[in-house]
């Protein structure tokens, strides 16, 4: 994968299309390449150029340059995938998921110029109380070196993660388990860098009265993580903003709903 310099961040990406520049943001502790999956053929298949990254946390730092876990702010994400797009000829679409979401959000915000129509899944101007505990349990488990057996963790990330809908599914709930079974292991520091990304997160939503591009927000119905209520509030504190809420969708809705969800990221790209 080309590698891009950005400050002590080699940020690896990918590039794949022809036509509008479009953006995807990954959620915390996630490669870009999730997006392969779904997401990207089908943006290409539309004819767009579309870009993929491995975020800070996930693409290598220095490893003098932290201790512990490498330290960084949501301005330092908003900042690399500023830097990306302008590295490939900007502006860009850009759609990101969590907090992904936010570093979209924040990038409208801060930098219209680089973006042309912006679509955050699972967004969130705010966290709730269950959240903020949720992720607070999570950066303990690093710090205290605890790592929980895999089958125990992947039927929790499945409840957290998934819908009922999914879960019901024998078969499905199987395939899922194993995956995530597969990829259980000890929290790599990168992620539990970003993760005090997301325990620093201020209440923005006053803020985003000031975004002026053009934004679609997903909810997913049965999102536990970023419960849909997170994501109206974001809808309604940006003028014009578009909210559309997809049933049978945890916060995986992606990768569980794809046709759904690329279904409307490209009816709303295709509004430009």
């Amino acid at each position: 994968m080309p590698v891009l310099a950005v400050g002590d961040l080699d940020l690896t990406y990918d590039v794949v299309g022809d036509g509008d520049l479009v953006v995807l943001v990954m959620g915390t502790g996630a490669k870009g390449n999730v997006w392969t999956l779904h997401q990207v053929p089908a943006l290409v298949g539309a004819g767009y150029r579309v870009a993929t990254f491995d975020a800070r946390g996930i693409s290598p730092l220095p490893r003098q340059a932290y201790t512990g876990f490498p330290r960084m702010t949501i301005n330092d994400l908003v900042h690399d995938v500023a830097q990306l797009i302008e590295h490939l000829g900007g502006p860009a679409h850009v759609v990101g998921t969590s907090l992904g979401a936010r570093v979209v959000q924040e990038l409208a915000l801060s930098r219209p110029e680089l973006v042309r129509r912006a679509v955050a899944m699972a967004a969130h101007g705010r966290l709730d109380e269950v959240n903020r505990r949720l992720t607070a349990g999570e950066r303990q488990l690093f710090d205290t070196s605890v790592a929980l057996p895999a089958e125990f963790k992947a039927a929790i990330d499945a409840i957290l993660n998934l819908s009922p809908a999914t879960l019901s599914d024998t078969a499905k709930a199987r395939d899922w388990l194993d995956v995530l079974a597969f990829s259980a292991g000890p929290m790599d520091a990168g992620v539990r860098g970003q993760l005090e990304v997301s325990a620093e997160l201020e209440n923005r939503l006053a803020a985003y009265s000031a975004i002026t591009k053009p934004l679609l927000v997903i909810g997913f119905a049965d999102d536990r993580m970023i419960p849909a209520f997170l994501c109206r509030e974001v809808a309604d504190a940006v003028p014009g903003a578009q909210y559309v809420e997809v049933p049978d969708a945890g916060h995986f809705g992606y990768l569980e709903q794809p046709e759904k969800v690329n279904q409307l990221i490209l009816d709303f790209l295709a509004e430009s």
